[in-house]
């Protein structure tokens, strides 16, 4: 089904509404997020994702809705994977928390814009050139691997290429002028560490982009049903942050469920034209080893 372009203008605006409350009012001031404030965010987005899948349910069908809900689920786990590494951008920084919530918005506004082309452009090559689905299954797998079989992530800025070219473009002050990504010092203007933070987390949602859309193409290539569950589980993903950052020690096993559903949405899509796999039974399969991993690791954490 088509979907018309009043509903994506109304999307979007609906998305800038929120957004702009979000900066405007609710966090017009920089502060330190409690975690009760994280967690009554995040039910907010939670909610608002799951109202906006009844309204898919009643306009467009059960389908339609299953699809929206997987594609949400999946990129809602997938972003724990990047909180893990946002906790280790800002420790490596030493950001102060008070300032977290303002790199943690633009850098949201980025992926918005960065995934909106990613998603496009996945479905526009799914429909002209078929076979790219396997090499998007493969990508999966190898990725899912990769994750199943690394001991710990490290973060180091410095190797980081974007981060060489831009201290070779514009240069860095070594300390924080409170919440400003640029100052001037001596008639010659400087990025602070602030703005440093804010290109390696666009960077390395780009990274995660690269194995976040794929797998929610091997559900849906309806455009409108990618984007919209993409943006949902991005907005939450700040508040989200917010909630789990102390304490994502706790869930160990986590990273390695996130692995094994990339490997089972890669196989999804290498079988795709030989068996095609209810919906159902992916979304089931996605929440189970979702509420193993973490059980798992409740219970080591319990020993």
């Amino acid at each position: 089904m088509q979907t018309d372009l009043s509903f994506w203008i109304g999307f979007n605006v609906f998305v800038l509404l929120m957004l702009a409350l979000d900066l405007g009012v609710f966090n017009r001031k920089a502060h330190e997020v409690s975690i009760k404030e994280a967690m009554i965010w995040t039910g907010v987005w939670m909610t608002l994702a799951m109202c906006f899948n009844v309204l898919i349910y009643y306009w467009q069908g059960e389908a339609k809705a299953l699809e929206f809900f997987t594609g949400y689920v999946i990129e809602k786990a997938l972003s724990v994977d990047n909180i893990f590494v946002f906790v280790l951008i800002f420790s490596y920084f030493k950001i102060p928390a008070i300032h977290q919530h303002k790199i943690l918005f633009w850098g949201i506004i980025g992926a918005l814009i960065m995934r909106a082309a990613f998603i496009f452009a996945g479905v526009a090559l799914l429909e002209k050139f078929h076979w790219t689905i396997y090499v998007f299954g493969a990508i999966l797998i190898y990725t899912g691997y990769k994750m199943l079989t690394q001991k710990e992530i490290i973060i180091e800025p410095e190797k980081n290429p974007l981060i060489k070219l831009f201290r070779r473009v514009m240069p860095v002050t070594s300390d924080l002028h409170g919440g400003k990504f640029f100052v001037k010092q001596d008639g010659k203007r400087f990025a602070t560490p602030l703005f440093l933070v804010l290109v390696l987390i666009e960077t390395t949602d780009l990274i995660f982009a690269a194995d976040s859309i794929p797998a929610i193409l091997a559900i849906t290539q309806d455009h409108f049903i990618v984007y919209t569950s993409n943006v949902f589980a991005i907005l939450g993903l700040r508040s989200l942050y917010f909630a789990l950052a102390g304490m994502m020690d706790k869930f160990r096993y986590l990273s390695k469920g996130l692995a094994l559903i990339l490997m089972f949405v890669g196989l999804k899509m290498l079988v795709v034209d030989f068996y095609k796999l209810p919906i159902q039974i992916a979304l089931l399969v996605i929440v189970v080893i979702l509420i193993l991993s973490v059980a798992a690791s409740l219970m080591v954490n319990k020993r």
